[in-house]
């Protein structure tokens, strides 16, 4: 069984929590940062942990809401309209640093998964930093908008892509629609960037969440091995 847990590190001067899971055994891992949907680090991601390390992950979940500090009344949306590209990379950036300081963890063998917003950020730091080896983002919706000012947008820092990306989408949904997997899709060819996206019928947002009605079971247990698969093919020792 893996273990898991709640861990701190720091952003931007800041403590920031972190879901962490490690798995059974001894040696060293391959490790995954996972970025959380507008729900933040909820039962949902905090599982995703959980069965990224029962597959052989060190994985780790930050949490990007934590400058709103634990008691904050706002509800999810109010906070993820609060975050900016600016923090969410010092954000993912710190985590990196952690695993790297991870007793477990091969830092040479590090991804990057997320979902919903956190799909969107997973295209952003694929962009951005040099750490990750693949990246696999479940419905990233806005990738044509920037968080903040005087700043590309992810899908307008695609040519800086330096990993492998899967992406996973639902036919039914609105954002990211069939059309923006599309124009993802031609961005990332365009530059000549390794790619396989995914698209499942019957589903929509949020199909992976089991918490939620937009879970779609056939569509969630064919994505999440093809996740699987994709980065035990690019973190492979």
């Amino acid at each position: 069984m893996a273990q898991s847990d709640w861990r701190q590190t720091e952003s931007d001067g800041k403590p920031m929590p972190m879901h962490v899971s490690t798995p059974e055994g001894g040696g060293t891992f391959p490790a995954v940062v996972v970025i959380q949907h507008q729900s933040g680090v909820d039962p949902f991601i905090q599982a995703m942990t959980g069965r990224l390390a029962d597959a052989g992950f060190v994985a780790a979940a930050p949490d990007l809401y934590h400058r709103d500090g634990p008691n904050c009344p706002d509800d999810m949306r109010t906070r993820s309209a609060r975050l900016g590209d600016r923090r969410v990379i010092a954000d993912v950036g710190a985590t990196v640093d952690f695993l790297k300081r991870h007793s477990v963890v091969d830092t040479s063998r590090i991804g990057i998964i997320g979902f919903c917003m956190g799909g969107r950020v997973v295209y952003l730091m694929a962009a951005v930093s040099p750490e990750f080896k693949a990246a696999v983002t479940f419905y990233p919706g806005n990738t044509g908008r920037a968080w903040g000012r005087d700043i590309p947008s992810p899908l307008e820092r695609t040519a800086e892509v330096g990993c492998p990306i899967q992406g996973h989408f639902g036919d039914d949904d609105k954002n990211p629609s069939p059309e923006d997997r599309l124009k993802l899709g031609a961005e990332l060819t365009k530059h000549g960037k390794v790619h396989e996206f995914y698209a499942y019928p019957n589903a929509g947002h949020a199909f992976m969440d089991d918490t939620k009605e937009s879970y779609r079971r056939d569509a969630a247990e064919t994505a999440w091995p093809r996740g699987l698969d994709f980065l035990r093919r690019y973190l492979a020792a």
